[in-house]
């Protein structure tokens, strides 16, 4: 019973990850492609936990780990592209 819904659960991520390609693909602004990417992030590391579980194995929580900080910084980093146009700001001393 319980790994038809880790299977089920995996089903719908996968849905969902599919559903956020598409708005990045369609999307009409630039915030709604940021927020469909960071979606992403979040379905796969909730597919990668599953995934541990069904496998009954602690080797993916390395993969969590860095799959949310890449996450968070290239949600931190599109946001920033969006507000200011820059990523990295130089400071000249001219």
């Amino acid at each position: 019973m319980v790994e038809k819904i880790l299977y089920t659960a995996l089903t719908l991520f996968a849905i969902t990850i599919v559903i956020a390609l598409i708005r990045i693909i369609k999307g009409p602004s630039m915030p709604d492609r940021a927020v469909a990417l960071d979606m992403i992030g979040v379905n796969l590391i909730s597919m990668i936990a599953v995934i541990s579980i069904v496998l009954k194995t602690k080797a993916f929580l390395e993969a969590i780990l860095i799959l949310g900080i890449l996450a968070f910084i290239s949600t931190i980093a599109i946001s920033k592209y969006v507000e200011r146009g820059v990523i990295v700001e130089r400071k000249s001393d001219n």
